[in-house]
C-alpha cells in the first residue's frame, strides 16, 4: 500500500516517510522519498517529525492505507484547502486519512478516534478555515483483508498484486 501513496505522492511532489518498517525504507529510499527517523509513539509524533523543518507552503499528510489514491484525488485535495487553511479526509470510522496544512505549526497530534472532528477544531482555535473533502480514494483506508477485498477494482498496483498473493480462503 505505501509503495501505491507514494506513486501517487510522488507524481505531484517530494514526499518523506516515516516508519519503523526497514521494508517500507527500503521501499521509500528506492521509488525517491526522503526517509525521517522514527521518533516512536505513533502516528503523531511521526507525523511531527515529518513536517519538521518544512517551509510553509502546500503541505499534504497522506496516510500510507489508502492504496486507492492517484495524482488527482492528492491535487483535488489540495484544490479544496482555503487558501492559508486546512482540509481534511475523514475515513468511515471518523478517523483523519489525509491532511492538508500551510505550514508545520498549523499539525496538531490528534489522530485517533474521531481525529477528524479534533483537526477541525485545532484549526478553529488556530483561526484557520478548515474543510472536510469528501474524496473517496482517500475516505476509502484499509483496515482489515476485507477492506482490501472490497475495494480491489480500485487499488493501485502494488496493492493489487499483495492482494492476488493472499490465500483464498475455503468455502462451505
Amino acid at each position: 500500500m505505501l509503495g501505491d501513496v507514494l506513486a501517487a505522492a510522488l507524481a505531484i511532489g517530494t514526499a518523506r516517510v516515516v516508519t519503523p518498517d526497514p521494508e517500507g525504507e527500503t521501499l521509500a529510499r528506492e521509488v525517491g522519498a526522503t526517509v525521517v527517523e522514527d521518533p516512536g509513539g505513533g502516528q503523531g509524533p511521526a507525523v511531527s517529525a515529518a513536517v519538521a523543518g518544512i517551509e510553509p507552503g502546500a503541505i499534504l499528510i497522506v496516510n500510507a492505507d489508502v492504496p486507492c489514491v492517484v495524482p488527482d484525488d492528492l491535487r483535488a485535495l489540495l484544490a479544496a484547502t482555503p487558501a492559508g487553511g486546512i482540509a481534511f479526509v475523514e475515513a468511515l470510522d471518523g478517523t483523519t486519512n489525509a491532511l492538508s496544512i500551510p505550514a508545520p505549526a498549523a499539525f496538531a497530534q490528534l489522530y485517533g478516534r474521531d481525529s477528524a472532528a479534533r483537526f477541525q477544531e485545532h484549526a478553529h482555535e488556530l483561526g484557520l478555515e478548515s474543510v472536510s473533502a469528501a474524496i473517496p480514494n482517500l475516505v476509502d483506508d484499509v483496515d482489515t483483508v476485507e477492506d482490501l477485498r472490497r475495494l480491489h477494482l480500485r487499488l493501485g498496483p502494488r496493492s493489487q498484486l499483495v492482494l492476488a498473493e493472499l490465500p483464498v480462503e475455503a468455502t462451505p
